[in-house]
């Protein structure tokens, strides 16, 4: 784990794989740290041949969080004082893609889920010579009919866990809500998480911060509609949080977008999927190395 510094921040980050390896960023969701990604996971993806950076957006796990801010007024930006976000997610894109210049990788392909997802589209329409493809999983085009169900959006409006018991008890909360009914739970991997996020927490304003960001996002599908980035969309055909609405739109919108939909997924990717999201994953990355060597040659 090492720390880079990216727009006056300091970022956490890590990197699994040789220097030969594709570039890969991952980029999570609301309140995500890069411990959320699953070690299998990034192993899997290592094996397969690429160099996966995981890291901490701003505001939550060990980079830097903008607590001088102070808490936003979600209320007022639900109502449209847009003015009153801290920040916006397009400096969240501005920080994954200075931590790409931070380590030497002049572009990568991108995967982000969720909140991920939409900065990752962001980066990809700021700086499309940066992103090789791009991949949002569990996402939107910021398209405000995407809406969550009642019971998923009550999760984020319970009050901050007080000890790690609390901390476990609504990570199996928000997995009974958020999770894949149809895939089994993976017990041992959400209590680690859970300890890990708990030791590496931050102060609870940060991800509201963030939320503010999310909620004064403009819908970006007119713009997507230019975006000639080769892209996979992934979601989940049960996802209470952002429904599956959300990834039909993001890839209706994206020219070059195939989407995979996943029945029985929740907002979450659950293990018995993952090859078959590699899969799709490799054919994405195909295509834009393809048309990265036709730009070259062109040049």
């Amino acid at each position: 784990m090492s720390i880079v510094t990216v727009n006056g921040l300091e970022l956490t980050y890590e990197v699994h794989g040789g220097d030969d390896g594709l570039p890969l960023l991952m980029i999570g969701g609301l309140g995500q740290q890069l411990a959320g990604w699953h070690p299998d996971l990034i192993a899997a993806l290592v094996r397969r041949g690429y160099r996966v950076v995981v890291f901490d957006n701003r505001d939550v796990g060990r980079s830097t969080h903008l607590d001088q801010l102070g808490p936003p007024d979600l209320g007022a930006i639900l109502a449209g004082r847009f003015e009153l976000t801290p920040y916006q997610l397009s400096d969240l894109a501005t920080d994954a893609l200075g931590l790409l210049t931070a380590l030497g990788i002049d572009s990568a392909h991108l995967l982000g889920q969720s909140m991920g997802g939409m900065i990752a589209q962001i980066a990809a329409l700021r700086s499309p010579e940066r992103v090789r493809s791009l991949t949002s999983m569990m996402s939107h085009p910021g398209d405000h009919r995407v809406q969550p169900t009642p019971e998923a959006l009550a999760l984020f409006l319970r009050p901050a866990p007080r000890d790690l018991a609390e901390a476990i008890l609504a990570a199996r909360e928000s997995q009974r809500v958020l999770g894949s009914l149809e895939f089994p739970v993976d017990e041992a991997w959400l209590r680690r998480r859970t300890e890990v996020y708990w030791e590496r927490r931050g102060g609870p304003d940060g991800v509201l911060r963030q939320c503010a960001a999310l909620l004064a996002a403009p819908d970006r599908t007119a713009e997507l509609a230019g975006l000639t980035t080769p892209a996979l969309v992934v979601h989940g055909g049960a996802d209470p949080l952002v429904p599956v609405i959300g990834g039909r739109l993001t890839a209706a919108a994206i020219p070059a977008a195939e989407l995979l939909e996943i029945d029985g997924m929740g907002h979450e990717l659950p293990r018995p999927v993952w090859e078959r999201v590699l899969d799709k994953l490799e054919d994405v990355v195909d295509r834009g190395e393809a048309g990265r060597a036709t730009l070259a040659a062109a040049s």
